[in-house]
């Protein structure tokens, strides 16, 4: 039997209401919308969140089934490396099935990754929609080195092995001309900007990239001192509780 093709379906990254007209035309390609709406199995970060991204999604193209008949099934930092096979057996059916994250691309700085590699192992044609990445919009509007860069996720929650880290990768980023790339839970985006600014050299460039892709998008890049006068002052980002990733350049 021919196996089905898993489709990597890019998702937003984030709206609020009130701001929900044209946006996924803003974001989403068409296509893509058309072709996501034609799926009737999913592996999904959260399945809650996914069913109201397909009901939003309907508004613009039918689904091809009841939302009540589409297969949903979850696939998180939880889930545990054996539940992989189970995930794939649609496939190996000859059903398409779509994977999609919470916010973004599936498959980057999201445990779907592990599926596609095992698709790889099964010969299962795996084929990724273009949509939003927060991480490479982050790298297009920073002005940072776009050449050389790495993603690190989220640092130590313990200030001192936080710290610690901080200068090691800016050590990176200085010798290798790096740009490094992190994320960090919203409601500690303050934190992290403070431990950035106070930990980094002077003149390091750090960049704050937060709500990417939606009317309130906010890029800011500034040296270490700068946001440190400005952390003084009381000049923060408007990025309190909202998903930002943080860029920095060692200098």
């Amino acid at each position: 039997m021919t196996t089905g093709t898993l489709f990597l379906i890019p998702n937003t990254l984030g709206y609020y209401e009130g701001q929900q007209e044209g946006l996924l035309a803003k974001i989403i390609p068409d296509t893509v919308q058309s072709m996501s709406a034609q799926l009737s199995y999913f592996v999904a970060e959260n399945a809650k969140t996914t069913r109201a991204y397909l009901k939003f999604l309907g508004q613009h193209h039918p689904l091809k089934l009841a939302m009540q008949e589409i297969q949903i099934s979850e696939l998180n930092i939880n889930t545990p490396e054996k539940a992989l096979e189970g995930l794939l057996q649609p496939l190996l059916q000859g059903h398409d099935v779509g994977l999609i994250s919470e916010a973004g691309v599936p498959a980057v700085a999201d445990p779907g990754a592990n599926l596609v590699r095992l698709a790889h192992q099964k010969g299962i044609t795996v084929r990724p929609l273009v949509g939003p990445s927060s991480l490479l919009l982050g790298l297009m509007g920073s002005g940072l080195n776009g050449q050389s860069f790495a993603f690190h996720g989220y640092l130590p929650t313990d200030a001192v092995q936080r710290a610690k880290r901080i200068k090691e990768l800016e050590d990176r980023s200085r010798k290798e001309k790096q740009t490094q790339l992190l994320i960090e839970t919203p409601y500690r985006n303050t934190a992290m900007l403070e431990a950035l600014a106070n930990h980094c050299n002077p003149g390091t460039l750090i960049c704050v990239a937060t709500d990417l892709s939606l009317p309130s998008e906010s890029i800011q890049t500034r040296t270490a001192n700068e946001w440190k006068k400005r952390i003084t002052t009381n000049q923060l980002p408007d990025f309190h509780k909202k998903p930002t990733v943080f860029l920095f350049l060692g200098h």
